[in-house]
């Protein structure tokens, strides 16, 4: 059997999809490397809701993908860029979104962790971005999960300079009962994020990142660091206190900073794990048992996929992670809380079916073919 994709050109090509899948079963607690999976979270489809509308969530489908993600060893983090945050889910829906999956969580034994921000506004003064971070960190931890304190629009818009970071972040790690991490987001995921830590100049901005956790090192479990540029994550890295982990965001470079190097390693909390889960958690079992090549060799080839999905506008990276949560049979359709289904174009969608199929991602190969040949002939496509 066949299926006719379109490519970037509007041309049609054959392809012939695997029959296969990859064997992936749920295995042995990871332990080398501490690994999270930033969850996306599944429409309710027939919600009689616009995109601008609070968004409307299918609260059983949402769950039992993140029961799938914790069976297979992998960590949840919830409420992140991954969920919609801020493009189509707000602090209301991300609020219950944190109470479900806490409680889900702690009924399973997984791990979770979840994402602190200040979405409860578009701008404020510094004394309401900080009202803001603490309502989100207080609702988090009395739900029992670890805290991420996530980058804030509205602190971008509100700081003067690097000492309004350093004030605001200091308050906020002084004040959280446990260990947080640090999140910091570049633009290319939110461009209102631009200048973060007080500058443009991501010199001037790593320093004014590594004094906030250097005056609270006890406080900072770690850092997620999401700017696509693995060298400076790796710098980072090495210039972490003792004891304070790296959890790469590089969804572009992950094998490598994984795998790590003779001076140390990262950790990962990645929107790929979202798709990749499974894949991702058998890779990290093999680099459990020192074999570095073996886990570069199943990881790898995933890149290619990664990098198609948050190809410019990375933002729009969640369009495909949803895209293959159901031609992969987690959910039943392809709708997005804020009708962000439309947010990239049928070859695209293309693509990325081929590159997840090639990497035997879909457990049904069967059901994933039927599911992107009809998503074809809605946009005109006969096979």
């Amino acid at each position: 059997m066949t299926i006719r994709l379109p490519d970037s050109s509007g041309a049609l090509r054959t392809y012939e999809p695997r029959t296969e899948p990859l064997a992936l079963t749920p295995g042995a607690p990871l332990a080398s490397r501490t690994v999270f999976s930033a969850a996306h979270v599944v429409a309710d489809p027939f919600a009689d809701v616009s995109p601008d509308s609070a968004a409307a969530v299918d609260w059983d489908a949402t769950l039992a993908f993140r029961r799938h993600l914790w069976s297979h060893g992998l960590g949840v983090a919830e409420a992140m860029d991954t969920a919609q945050r801020g493009m189509g889910l707000d602090w209301a829906g991300a609020a219950e979104l944190i109470r479900r999956s806490a409680a889900e969580a702690k009924a399973v034994g997984g791990r979770i962790a979840c994402g602190v921000g200040t979405d409860q506004l578009t701008t404020g003064t510094l004394a309401e971005v900080r009202s803001a971070y603490e309502e989100q960190l207080a609702l988090v931890e009395a739900c029992g999960a670890q805290a991420i304190l996530m980058a804030s629009r509205a602190l971008a818009a509100a700081a003067r300079g690097p000492e309004d970071y350093v004030e605001v972040y200091g308050h906020l790690l002084r004040q959280a009962s446990e260990p947080v991490v640090l999140h910091w987001l570049g633009p290319m995921f939110d461009p209102a994020l631009e200048g973060y830590w007080g500058s443009a100049d991501l010199d001037a901005a790593t320093d004014t990142f590594l004094e906030v956790i250097a005056a609270h090192p006890d406080k900072v479990d770690g850092i997620k660091v999401s700017l696509l540029e693995a060298q400076r994550e790796i710098d980072i890295r090495r210039r972490l206190p003792q004891g304070v982990r790296c959890y790469t965001g590089d969804d572009f470079n992950y094998p490598e900073l994984i795998a790590g190097d003779e001076q140390g390693f990262s950790h990962a909390l990645l929107g790929i794990f979202d798709p990749l889960g499974p894949l991702a958690a058998e890779a990290v079992r093999v680099l459990d048992t020192g074999d570095t090549a073996g886990f570069r060799a199943l990881l790898d080839p995933t890149v290619e996929l990664s990098r198609h999905l948050f190809q410019t506008p990375t933002r729009f990276y969640k369009t495909g992670v949803v895209f293959l949560a159901w031609l992969a049979g987690h959910q039943s359709h392809f709708t997005m809380v804020g009708g962000l289904q439309s947010a990239r174009s049928l070859p695209h969608f293309a693509r990325a079916y081929e590159l997840a199929d090639g990497l035997g991602l879909f457990p049904d190969p069967k059901l994933a073919e039927e599911r992107m040949k009809n998503l074809l002939a809605l946009y005109g496509v006969t096979q």
